[in-house]
C-alpha cells in the first residue's frame, strides 16, 4: 500500500510530465464508464492527444487522486498541471468552445509528448479478433496509409486505423473526413473482399444503456425517422450513449460544422427523442463542430421548430 505521500508524488509527477492527463475508469480503447467514455469522446473529437490513468488497475491510487484534487468523482482531467473538472465540466466547456481553447493554449507548451504512450500507435489495444491476420490488417493499413489519409488531409480531416473485427474496420475519423466515410468503406471493401464495413472505433466500447429500452428505442427512431431526413443533405446523428436520464449523440458528416446544429439538436430531434422517452431530460451533443465544414451553413439563420430543424442540414 503507497502512503499519502507516495500517491501525491505519483500524482504530482504524472501532471508534471503531461500537459493532458486524464485519471479514469478504463482505458481510451475500452473505458469502463459511461462519464469516462464521454470525455474520451470529447477528446478525441477535439483530437487532444492525452496520458490516461487507468484508476481500476490501482485501487490506491483511484482513492490518492480524489484526495489530491478535493474532488469526490472521477473522471478527472487535468491541463497544464490544473483540476479542469469531471464529466458535466468538461461536456459544457466543451458545447461553449471553452475546452478546445483551454488545451489548445496548453498543448503548444512543453510536456505534451504522449505519442508514443497511445496504446493504439504502439499496437496495443487495438480492436481485433485473436485470430486477426495480420497480413490481412497490414493490407488494411497500407491502404488506409497511401489512398485514404491523403485525401482526408487534403479535405482538413484526419483518419487513423484502429483495429479489425468481425468484418468491421474501426477507423478513428476526425474533422470533416467523416463526410468521406461511405467512399472509404467502398474502397476498402473493393481492395478487400473480407472488409464488411467501416465503423467509428468508439462504438466498439461497451455501452450498456444502449441495450435497454430506451436505447433501442431512441436508436429506432433515429434510423427510421430522423437520419433519412438529415441523410437527403450528407448528415447522420449517431446514438453514442444512454445513462440514466441522458442522451448523447453524435452529428457526423454533413451536419459536423453545420451552422444550423444547435437549432437541429434543441428543437428537432431533442423534441423527438423526450416525446418517444418522457424519462429523457437531456440530449447532447459530443460533436467537434469546429471540425466539420458544412456547405448548408446558413449564418444568421434561426427560429425553426420541431423537424424542421433538420432540413437546414
Amino acid at each position: 500500500m503507497m502512503s499519502d505521500d507516495q500517491g501525491f508524488e505519483r500524482i504530482r509527477r504524472e501532471i508534471a510530465d503531461h500537459s493532458v492527463v486524464l485519471f479514469m475508469k478504463g482505458t481510451p480503447v475500452s473505458p469502463q464508464c459511461g462519464f469516462s467514455a464521454a470525455v474520451v469522446e470529447i477528446l478525441s473529437d477535439l483530437g487532444v492527444k492525452f496520458k490516461a490513468v487507468d484508476v481500476l488497475q490501482d485501487p490506491e491510487m483511484r482513492e490518492r487522486i480524489k484526495e489530491f484534487s478535493s474532488w469526490p468523482t472521477i473522471p478527472q482531467l487535468y491541463v497544464a498541471g490544473e483540476l479542469v473538472g469531471g464529466s458535466d465540466i468538461l461536456q459544457e466547456m466543451h458545447k461553449t468552445g471553452e475546452l478546445a481553447q483551454l488545451l489548445d493554449d496548453a498543448v503548444d507548451g512543453p510536456g505534451n509528448e504522449t505519442a508514443g504512450e497511445d496504446p493504439i500507435e504502439t499496437g496495443e489495444g487495438l480492436i481485433e479478433d485473436d485470430d486477426t491476420d495480420p497480413e490481412l490488417a497490414a493490407k488494411i493499413k497500407d491502404l488506409i496509409e497511401t489512398r485514404i489519409k491523403p485525401v482526408a488531409s487534403q479535405n482538413g480531416g484526419e483518419v487513423n486505423y484502429r483495429g479489425f473485427k468481425g468484418g468491421i474496420v474501426f477507423l478513428e475519423i476526425t474533422g470533416a473526413a467523416s463526410e468521406l466515410m461511405m467512399g472509404i468503406e467502398n474502397m476498402l471493401r473493393h481492395y478487400v473482399p473480407e472488409v464488411e464495413g467501416v465503423a467509428d472505433y468508439r462504438d466498439a466500447i461497451p455501452k450498456p444503456g444502449l441495450e435497454t429500452a430506451e436505447g433501442k428505442a431512441i436508436r429506432q427512431l433515429l434510423d427510421e425517422r430522423i437520419n433519412p431526413q438529415v441523410a437527403a443533405h450528407g448528415g447522420h446523428i449517431a446514438l453514442v450513449d444512454v445513462q440514466d436520464d441522458t442522451v448523447y449523440i453524435r452529428l457526423e458528416g454533413g451536419c459536423q460544422g453545420c451552422g444550423m446544429a444547435d437549432v437541429t439538436l434543441k428543437q428537432g430531434v431533442a423534441k423527438e427523442i423526450q416525446s418517444l422517452v418522457p424519462a429523457i431530460t437531456t440530449v447532447l451533443d459530443v460533436t467537434d463542430h469546429a471540425g466539420g465544414d458544412n456547405p448548408y451553413y446558413q449564418p444568421g439563420k434561426g427560429g425553426m421548430d420541431g423537424m424542421d430543424g433538420m432540413s437546414a442540414l
